[in-house]
C-alpha cells in the first residue's frame, strides 16, 4: 500500500492528493507535521535514493528550513543527521513523501508521478 505523508494545509500535498484520486490510486495518508515518518525509515529512503542528494528530501522553501540555515549545513551532513532532525520536525521534510516498497517521490510532478505511481 502506498504510503502518502503529505499535510492538510499544503496546497501541493492537495493537488498530489487529488491527482492520486483522479486516477485510482489507493494510498494510506498521514500527516507528516502530526506524526513524522520515523527516523530509521527516513534513513532507509535517504540511503536507497541516495543518488538524488539530501536536498531533495528538505522542503527547501519553508520556514524552518530558512531559520535553522539548512543550506549551509546540508552539504556536510550525514544521513543519519538529516533523518534526526526530519523525524523530530516534519515541516522540513519536501511534501509530499510518497513511497511504496522501492518506489518514492518528494513534492508533486505530473509527469513523475505519472511515471511511478500509475
Amino acid at each position: 500500500m502506498i504510503k502518502f505523508y503529505g499535510y492538510k494545509r499544503c496546497s501541493t500535498s492537495r493537488k498530489a492528493q487529488n491527482w492520486l484520486d483522479e486516477h485510482n490510486v489507493q494510498y494510506e495518508f498521514q500527516d507528516l507535521v502530526e506524526i513524522p515518518p520515523k527516523k530509521d525509515d527516513l534513513v532507509k529512503w535517504m540511503t536507497e535514493h541516495q543518488d538524488r542528494g539530501l536536498r531533495y528530501f528538505f522542503n527547501t522553501s519553508g520556514q524552518h528550513y530558512r531559520q535553522q540555515n539548512l543550506k549551509e549545513k546540508i552539504p556536510t551532513m550525514t544521513i543519519e543527521e538529516a533523518a534526526e532532525m526530519m523525524s523530530k520536525d516534519g515541516k522540513l521534510i519536501k511534501r509530499p513523501l510518497v513511497v511504496d516498497g522501492d518506489k518514492l517521490t518528494c513534492g508533486f510532478k505530473e509527469d513523475i508521478y505519472k511515471e511511478t505511481w500509475l
